[in-house]
């Protein structure tokens, strides 16, 4: 990694954490990607990845469509078994059996491009379910804490709304807020404005953006180009299930190396 990727991040919040004061060669390791490979069957979507994560870093993910970026994700916290390699998360190796894989994605949030809110909840119940059921709060802690997430997302007003009459936008961010309940250490994100009309994509950029100020670590799978440049410590080029080229923002959009990557981004920029 090039040392402008260990200066802080453009607008982070000087009340940050001490963790965003150091420098991020100095920060530990919290997602350790080996020789990770994915197959379905025949077809081979991620090849030989090797990826490391620090504390508090923002890492964002682009490429062509079918490139592996959602897959790669997703063998994050397990949600698709990987054929081989190591993915190691806070210490844990996931792929090692024995491994406790409901208490470490208790520590991993995840927002996907669809919202899957429960229809029949209201919005504050939504949010306050997680915690409640996995045992890390009280009703009346998980509802104190709901309230002030929503406040926090811009939400408050909708807690006792219904899924159904929110708008897209409004959606995603409430999806935000019940990941944040369960207080991850991480933050994933697979394309989590792609479903979203124009107008309403920058209300979750803004949420996201906040994360980032605040320290939180979180990888970004994006087609939003401007914003992975913005927010992002480290930028992945990822094609044909392989990294091609990583940098910083800077490195990647103003001084790619790769040929792909430069096609890519001659395409979408």
């Amino acid at each position: 990694m090039s040392t402008a990727a260990n200066e802080p991040r453009a607008g982070a919040d000087p009340s940050a954490t001490e963790t965003s004061r150091v420098p991020m060669a100095q920060r530990k390791d919290v997602i350790v990607v080996k020789d990770l490979a994915k197959s379905f069957g025949d077809n081979h979507v991620l090849h030989d990845v090797d990826v490391t994560v620090k504390e508090g870093e923002v890492v964002a993910i682009i490429g062509p469509s079918g490139a592996g970026k959602s897959t790669f994700l997703r063998c994050l916290n397990k949600l698709e078994d990987v054929t081989s390699g190591h993915v190691v998360v806070n210490g844990h190796d996931l792929t090692e059996k024995g491994t406790d894989l409901d208490t470490v994605r208790q520590d991993i949030g995840m927002v996907f491009q669809h919202f899957n809110l429960f229809p029949h909840m209201t919005v504050l119940q939504n949010v306050m379910l997680a915690p409640v059921q996995l045992g890390r709060a009280s009703k009346e802690d998980a509802r104190r804490q709901a309230e002030a997430l929503l406040e926090r997302v811009g939400l408050a007003e909708k807690a006792d709304a219904r899924p159904a009459e929110l708008s897209g936008g409004q959606k995603q961010r409430v999806a935000i807020a019940r990941a944040l309940a369960m207080k991850p250490d991480i933050m994933l994100f697979d394309e989590a404005t792609s479903a979203l009309d124009p107008e309403m994509v920058g209300e979750v950029l803004e949420v996201i953006r906040d994360l980032a100020r605040q320290g939180m670590t979180m990888v970004l799978v994006t087609h939003e180009m401007g914003f992975a440049r913005e927010v992002a410590d480290r930028v992945l080029f990822m094609a044909d299930g392989v990294i091609k080229e990583e940098g910083t923002p800077a490195e990647i959009f103003e001084r790619p190396r790769d040929p792909r990557t430069q096609d890519f981004l001659s395409k979408v920029l």
